[in-house]
């Protein structure tokens, strides 16, 4: 237990609300997972419309955004275990054969190949003029998390955090709808999936569930 309240105090967050992460330093963050886009397989116009799209979205910011790309070896397991499962209820003995030489094929290519799977991150900040008491101003939510933290237990009022989280709201819906015209999928993510985030940053061997778009 002890070592286990060592490490939260290397974490800066203070609460996560809503979806909204507070961090120590008085900042609110929120983060936005974004589809990727196979660029090579448009036409040459349909590249200069992502591209032009791209860079009014740029251009249009006011405020630093950040983005993280998170790369990890592709988890085939639970892929694995429904082609068992088709395997072992199909009755044509056929079809249970071409399944299970499949899984086999997929099993000895993963083994030799490294499959990577990829996600990206937009986190969007916002720091009050008045941030709180202890506060000392914003900084990146995912590229500071392994700064020393003093934590504090004081947890932020309702009234504070309606007031602040209003100012960041704006700019989230203006970051995804400018994402959004460059033809990417975008996610706001809920408590649940901010500590899965966070979970997998400081657990990076641990299998994981991705997170759904």
């Amino acid at each position: 237990m002890a070592n286990k309240a060592e490490s939260q105090n290397f974490v800066p967050v203070k609460e996560i609300r809503n979806g909204t992460i507070i961090m120590e330093d008085g900042s609110f963050n929120t983060i936005l997972l974004v589809t990727s886009l196979n660029f090579a397989l448009k036409s040459y116009d349909e590249q200069m419309a992502v591209m032009a799209q791209f860079q009014n979205f740029i251009n249009s910011l006011e405020f630093p955004v950040q983005i993280s790309i998170q790369s990890r070896r592709l988890d085939i397991r639970p892929y694995m275990a429904s082609l068992e499962e088709k395997r072992r209820e199909e009755q044509n003995d056929l079809v249970k054969m071409q399944i299970g030489e499949y899984a086999e094929f997929i099993r000895n290519f993963t083994e030799s190949v490294n499959i990577m799977e990829k996600k990206f991150f937009v986190v969007i900040s916002y720091t009050p003029a008045l941030a709180g008491p202890g506060s000392s101003g914003g900084s990146g939510l995912l590229s500071g998390l392994f700064g020393k933290s003093s934590k504090s237990t004081e947890m932020v009022d309702d009234e504070w955090f309606e007031e602040t989280k209003s100012q960041l709201e704006q700019r989230t819906d203006l970051v995804a709808g400018g994402i959004g015209r460059t033809g990417l999928k975008v996610v706001r993510l809920g408590t649940e999936e901010v500590i899965e985030v966070l979970y997998r940053i400081f657990n990076p061997g641990e299998s994981e569930k991705p997170v759904q778009m």
